[in-house]
């Protein structure tokens, strides 16, 4: 699939502002082998008729299908570790003396590893029940797989212990696993697309948004974390991943250290 200069600079103003995903320049090699295949199931003949349907308003269903494929979906179990036991240790504790009901929200969950191990956290600290664990992502394909919880051995292996496995999931038939009924339906999975502030989900004491903000421009993480800000209890916490930070114009955010790693708390306005 051929790609020109021209229609590969439409296509990154129209995929940011879809998706909040920043392209490089001469990425062309990466949308070609991520978009051929569309193009073939959709009878396209080529880049620029793709470009042209989903600039219509009639386009909207395969300007989806456009921004699905192009969304990095990387993820693994318990990433990084430390947010895991930080929960378990610190934020745990200090929120269970409270009398509201906890709120945990993972943002751009992908195909929901993060949620599942959010809830095995906290399973295994005998709280489940007493927390709220709200899930969401862009894609609706990957919500779709995160719903269901059927995952390939190959998925597995990327950081889920035996011991968690054979607690939280149930071996099929065809040689994949799914995680057991009683954590799925502890999880609210829903469609949300971080670009559109403010967020209608009430607010949380723990947000993750994790290994998304990297592919932002600088308005539109500036734009997210404020939306994140806005739905932090006080006190409340939100991790970011590890090679992302706040912006300049964030507000209202203080850094605590893990050891290893941070998490950002929320001040107590006044």
């Amino acid at each position: 699939m051929q790609i020109s200069s021209a229609d590969y600079q439409r296509f990154k103003i129209v995929l940011e502002k879809q998706s909040g995903i920043l392209l490089g320049e001469n990425k062309q090699y990466l949308v070609a082998s991520r978009l051929s295949n569309l193009l073939k199931d959709n009878n396209l003949d080529s880049f620029s008729q793709l470009i042209e349907q989903i600039s219509t308003v009639r386009g909207n269903q395969l300007l989806k299908q456009v921004v699905d494929r192009m969304t990095t979906n990387e993820t693994l179990w318990f990433r990084d570790r430390y947010p895991f036991d930080y929960l378990k240790t610190n934020i745990i504790p200090a929120l269970k003396s409270s009398k509201r009901r906890i709120r945990i929200w993972c943002a751009a969950c992908s195909t929901g590893q993060e949620p599942y191990s959010v809830a095995m956290q906290l399973a295994d600290m005998g709280i489940l029940t007493e927390v709220e664990i709200v899930a969401t992502d862009l894609s609706e394909r990957v919500l779709k797989k995160a719903q269901e919880g059927i995952y390939q051995q190959i998925e597995l292996n990327r950081g889920l212990s035996q011991v968690n496995l054979k607690k939280y999931l149930s071996p099929l038939d065809d040689g994949t696993w799914q995680v057991k009924p009683q954590m799925r339906n502890k999880i609210r999975f829903q469609p949300l697309n971080l670009l559109t502030t403010p967020y209608l989900l009430g607010s949380f004491d723990v947000i993750f948004c994790r290994n998304v903000l990297i592919y932002f421009s600088g308005e539109n993480k500036s734009q997210v974390l404020k939306g994140l800000v806005d739905k932090l209890n006080p006190n409340a916490y939100l991790f970011l991943g590890a090679s992302e930070a706040l912006t300049r114009d964030t507000q209202g955010l203080t850094m605590v250290r893990c050891n290893p790693g941070l998490v950002y708390q929320k001040q107590i306005s006044g």
